[in-house]
This record gives structure tokens, C-alpha cells and sequence, in this order.
């Protein structure tokens, strides 16, 4: 059902700092960060090869990734995101086998500009996964 790593999420503490890291010292090339109030976050995609890392840094006070980073100050490991041909179709056969979709179980257009959900870490060996439609 999945296809392709889409990306992986990483969040930072401070964006322009990894920015500059993802850039400088490592030679990536980097997006320019962009607002997602929709998802509480501001993201800069590092574009790879093969995949793309994705920082995250919290955009206001209510940012669902404020809390990781009071728990993970330095940042961390986020998400991982596959993609999917067809979210909806993908989102139903996750949930009858028993997957739990987070939110209200609609897809919401992510970064990208496509359809995302998230899905509990619980159900993925404590990894929160994003499947995106490609």
C-alpha cells in the first residue's frame, strides 16, 4: 500500500540555526521556510537525492509540536511520511485493520499542497507516520 519515503520530519528548536546546518555544513538544498498555520508549524524542506528532510519549528502558542519540544528541547525525530496513490483508500483500509487515524479523521492539505493524515504511533513500533496522496 505505501510507496515511496516522502520525507522525514525532524523538529528544531530553532529554524534558521538548522537551516544554516542543513545548508552550510552538510551542502543540502533547502527550501524557503514556509507557514503551515493549518498545522500549527513554519517548515524547511532539505531536498535530497532520494527523499527530503523536513524541519519543523512550532508557529504560535497552540503548536501540536510545542509539547515534543519541552520534552526534546535540543529537537528531534518527528515523523516519518509516506506517499499513497489514494489517502482515502489507503485512510479506510488502515482503519479496518485497526490503525487510528489522528484528528477528525479527514485529510488536511499539507506542505506540499496535497492531502495528509497522520496515523497513532502506537499503531506504527512508536513511530508517528503522515501518509501524503501523490
Amino acid at each position: 500500500m505505501i510507496g515511496n519515503l516522502n520525507h522525514v520530519a525532524i523538529v528544531v528548536p530553532d529554524l534558521a540555526a538548522a537551516t544554516a546546518t542543513y545548508r552550510d555544513v552538510l551542502g543540502g538544498q533547502v527550501s524557503d521556510p514556509i507557514d503551515l498555520p493549518e498545522h500549527g508549524v513554519t517548515t524547511v524542506f532539505v531536498n535530497l537525492p532520494n527523499t527530503k528532510i523536513e524541519l519543523l519549528h512550532p508557529l504560535g502558542e497552540d503548536s501540536p509540536i510545542g509539547k515534543f519540544l519541552e520534552k526534546n528541547p535540543s529537537g528531534g525525530m518527528h515523523h516519518v511520511c509516506y506517499e499513497v496513490p489514494d489517502i482515502l483508500v489507503a485512510r479506510d483500509h488502515l482503519k479496518a485493520g485497526g490503525a487510528r487515524v489522528l484528528g477528525d479523521g479527514e485529510p488536511k492539505i499539507g506542505a506540499h499542497g496535497k492531502p495528509v493524515l497522520f496515523l497513532h504511533p502506537k499503531d506504527f513500533c512508536g513511530t508517528l507516520v503522515e501518509l501524503e496522496q501523490v
